[in-house]
This record gives structure tokens, C-alpha cells and sequence, in this order.
């Protein structure tokens, strides 16, 4: 492992210390006692939970046990080896791995979206399209049961072959399918129709089947029951005091990543450093408190209630849509909650970026940077046709571009008196987004206990639900 692998993800917020649009210290000096006081009720949160006993009206849902959960399954891995949770996932990863070379994953919200964010901010940007000797080894994988998009689904499932025998590894596919409740229409509309394409494939090995589907569920929902009616092998549980948004770090976000053969250890590794870190340090040190300091500030100073998360990574965006759930769902509630909203750079400075730099000042810009690429500086090159006027960059590279232009945009904003800050994720690898998905759920609650809205639980999701129903069934 490199030094740099081994950094931390920061937050820098000095561009936001702006007089008239910004912040000033005075400010982030004035909330430090209140944001001490959220810090202590979020692991107060987590100390009942652990306590057991009955959870007060008032902390009702409370889904704190992500908060130590990555110290908690990496110490049971280093004390029970392949006994622990996380020895049974890896070994459960290589079993499937071993048996296909596709692998639907079928979930929504986050069953779905913490896994997508996984997969392409880790794996190659066309990990589909290498042969298996490419992706060493490693299935494809596909994503269903996010939504009921009839042609989509139609089209996944030609690709899985609709049923065709599946008679050697390359033709064999699997399931992973995700669902706390097991309730979720989407998921169990497309597990059902997955599933009867898949039996179709291995009608004359049934026995596969047991194999081929791994579940991840709660114990005594429908999802449980059906996965055991099938024999299912191996049905992961999902922990009871974990919400679907702060899940990724179960067995929801970890048997995927270990089908595709990232490095779930160093993923825990990242996020349990972040809780250290949040646990331990002060503010101005301290990335989880320093960016609630700065969102909420600039909220209730500036009326900045849209929060742009400008990922400068193609393969980012999806952590940016992670992110949007996260907020959404936690904090919108009681006529509160900043909107999100995930840009991709430089792609949308020639969309979005107008608005940006000249539109209504309601809006805080975080960059995400990524400080260290994966492969090896792609440059401009030298060219005997010189009509594009190229040959003055030959010597630049791809990410001095990027340097460019990320110094290019603060400038702008600058001038134009528009604050932004920055998360630096060292490397787009599995230290830097266990760090980055800790640190921001950690920071989500933090902000939710601090403006009284408690982060866990999404009411207003289940109207939809309730109201679909009905009208499938012709109540409504």
C-alpha cells in the first residue's frame, strides 16, 4: 500500500470564509458548543441502543448501530475469522463468484443505490463490457427492482437470457436480492419475475437454485420466508437497528462489493477511522463536525437550502445520489431539510455551472475531489495536425486539466462572491469511500439532532406505498 492510500479523506471549508456571502470564525466559534452537544446525543443514541431496554417516544425509529458497526464486524472477523459476518459474506462472494458470470442485484433505495456507488466509483468504468480474464475473474453485474420500468426489465432479462439453459459458468447467472422489510413492491415484483427466469435457465439443475440467490433480509419477513421455501444456502440478516440509507456498510453494500472482489476490510478500515476521528477530535479538526458547521451555517445565515455535491470524478455520481437519499430522507421532514442536488464536473459546468456562478445565491457548492488517479496520467500529446492548437498542451495530462479547471471554477465563484468548500478523498478506492459514506451519515445525523429532526426514518416514503396498493387493488 502507498502513503497516500493511507491519508485521510478531509474537509477543507476556507473557501466559505467570505465577508457578506459567507462565514466568518466568529460564527463557526459561536455554534461550536451546540455542535458538541449534537455530537453527544448521536453517541448517546448509539449507548442506548446498546444498553437494550425500551427506546423513549420521542427517539422513535432510532437506527444508530451503523455508528460502531464497522469497528464491531472487523473485530469479530480478526477474533472468529471465517465464523464472523464478515467471514461467512467472503466466503459466500467466491462461492457465487466461482458458480456465474452475472449477478443481478435487485433493491431500491438502499438495497440499491449504496452498492451502485460502490461499483462504479471502485471498479473499472466498463468492468461489463472486459471479458472475465479482464475483470480477473469477477461477474458483471447488473441492477434491477429500483424501479417498474417496464422496457428496462423486459431488456435486463434478455440479457440474462430469458431463460435460455444456462450449461457452463459463462451462461450462468445469479441474484442478490435486498430488502429489510421483504415488502418493498419493486424489489419483490422483480425478484419474482428474476427468480422464474432464472429457474427457467437451470430447469434441468435445480438444485442450483439454492445456490444461485443469496438474500439479504430481515428474519420473518416475506423476503426471509421465500428465500428458506427455496433452500436457500446462505441468507444474510440485516441488523434490526440499522435503517436501508445508513446500510451500505452491512451485508447490503458488502456482499456485492465482495462478489466484485473490492477490498471490504479496507472499506470498514476507512469508516471505523472515520468514527474515530468523529469521535475523538474537536471541531476544526474534526471533517463530520466541521461540515454540519458549515451546511447548517450557511443555511441559517445565507439561506443556502440547496446543497450541490460536485463530484469531479465520472465514477462519483453515484455517491452523489447516495448522498441525496441520505439527506433527503433524514432531515426532509416537519417543513425542514436542505435540498440535494449531484453535479458532475466538468460535464456540468456547460449545464448547470451558469446557474451556478450567476443564479439565485441559495445554494452551498462541495466539491469532491479526488487528489491521486488510479491509472497513469493520460497526456494531451503531440499531433501534426495542429488545427485544434493542441501541441501548446502537449506536455499536460489529463488530471493537470482537471487541476485547472477545479482552480479555474473556485476562482470564478470567488470573484463572483460565491462560497464553496472541499472533500478530498485521496484515491477513489475503498479506504477514501468508507471514510466519505461514514463521515457523511455521521454528519447527517449530527445535523439532524442539532435542528431537532430526528434523522432516522422516512414517513413520508411509506404514503406512496400505502396509496400504490390501494389502487393495484382497486381500492382507490
Amino acid at each position: 500500500m502507498t502513503d497516500d492510500t493511507k491519508k485521510s479523506v478531509t474537509y477543507d471549508p476556507s473557501a466559505l470564509l467570505m465577508e457578506g456571502t459567507g462565514l466568518s470564525q466568529q460564527d463557526l466559534s459561536d455554534l461550536t458548543p451546540r455542535l458538541l452537544v449534537a455530537r453527544r446525543e448521536v453517541l448517546d443514541d448509539l449507548e442506548l441502543l446498546r444498553a437494550g431496554g425500551d427506546v423513549p417516544q420521542d427517539k422513535q425509529p432510532l437506527d444508530a448501530a451503523f455508528i460502531d458497526l464497522p469497528e464491531r464486524l472487523l473485530a469479530e472477523y480478526r477474533r472468529e475469522g471465517q465464523a464472523s459476518e464478515l467471514g461467512r459474506i467472503l466466503s459466500a462472494a467466491e462461492h457465487l463468484k466461482a458458480l456465474v458470470d452475472r449477478v443481478v442485484v435487485i433493491g431500491i433505495g438502499g438495497s440499491y443505490m449504496g452498492t451502485r456507488s460502490l461499483f462504479e466509483a471502485c471498479c473499472h468504468p466498463y468492468h461489463n463490457v472486459l471479458s472475465r480474464e479482464e475483470r480477473g475473474g469477477q461477474p458483471r453485474i447488473y441492477f434491477a427492482g429500483h424501479n417498474v420500468d417496464n422496457d428496462a426489465s423486459r431488456a435486463l432479462l434478455d440479457v440474462m437470457g430469458n431463460g435460455r439453459a444456462a450449461t457452463s459458468t459463462q451462461e450462468r447467472w445469479g441474484i442478490i436480492v435486498v430488502s429489510k422489510s421483504g415488502g418493498t413492491l419493486e424489489p419483490a415484483v422483480a425478484f419474482r419475475q428474476f427468480l422464474d427466469a432464472l429457474q427457467r435457465s437451470n430447469s434441468s439443475t435445480p438444485e442450483l437454485i439454492p445456490q444461485l440467490v443469496l438474500p439479504v433480509t430481515s428474519r420473518n419477513s416475506n423476503l426471509f420466508n421465500l428465500a428458506s421455501a427455496l433452500g436457500c444456502e446462505t441468507i444474510f440478516e440485516m441488523p434490526e437497528s440499522v435503517g436501508g440509507r445508513f446500510s451500505i456498510l452491512t451485508a447490503v453494500g458488502l456482499l456485492p462489493a465482495a462478489v466484485l472482489g473490492l477490498d471490504i476490510i479496507r472499506l470498514l478500515e476507512g469508516a471505523a477511522a472515520m468514527t474515530r476521528s468523529f469521535r475523538d477530535t474537536e471541531p476544526g479538526r474534526n471533517p463530520v463536525l466541521d461540515y454540519v458547521a458549515a451546511c447548517h451555517l450557511m443555511e441559517e445565515k445565507r439561506g443556502a437550502n440547496i446543497r450541490v455535491l460536485t463530484v469531479w470524478q465520472d465514477g462519483l455520481e453515484a455517491c452523489g445520489l447516495w448522498y441525496d437519499q441520505l439527506l433527503s430522507e433524514s432531515l426532509g421532514k416537519e417543513e425542514r431539510g436542505a435540498t440535494p442536488l449531484t453535479a458532475v464536473n466538468t460535464r456540468d459546468l456547460h449545464s448547470r455551472g451558469q446557474q451556478h456562478q450567476q443564479g439565485r445565491r441559495d445554494k452551498l457548492i462541495t466539491n469532491v475531489v479526488v487528489d491521486h488517479a488510479r491509472r497513469d496520467p493520460l497526456p494531451v500529446g503531440h499531433s501534426e495536425l495542429n488545427q485544434d492548437g493542441l501541441n501548446d498542451l502537449a506536455d499536460k495530462a489529463l488530471p493537470d486539466i482537471m487541476a485547472a479547471a477545479i482552480k479555474g471554477t473556485k476562482l470564478a465563484y470567488s470573484e463572483d462572491r460565491r462560497p464553496v468548500a472541499d472533500i478530498h478523498l485521496p484515491r477513489a478506492d475503498e479506504n477514501s469511500l468508507g471514510q466519505f459514506y461514514q463521515m457523511m451519515m455521521l454528519a447527517t445525523c449530527v445535523e439532524g439532532r442539532l435542528i431537532g429532526v430526528n434523522p432516522y426514518g422516512q414517513p413520508g416514503v411509506e404514503a406512496y406505498k400505502k396509496h400504490m396498493k390501494q389502487i393495484l387493488q382497486g381500492a382507490e
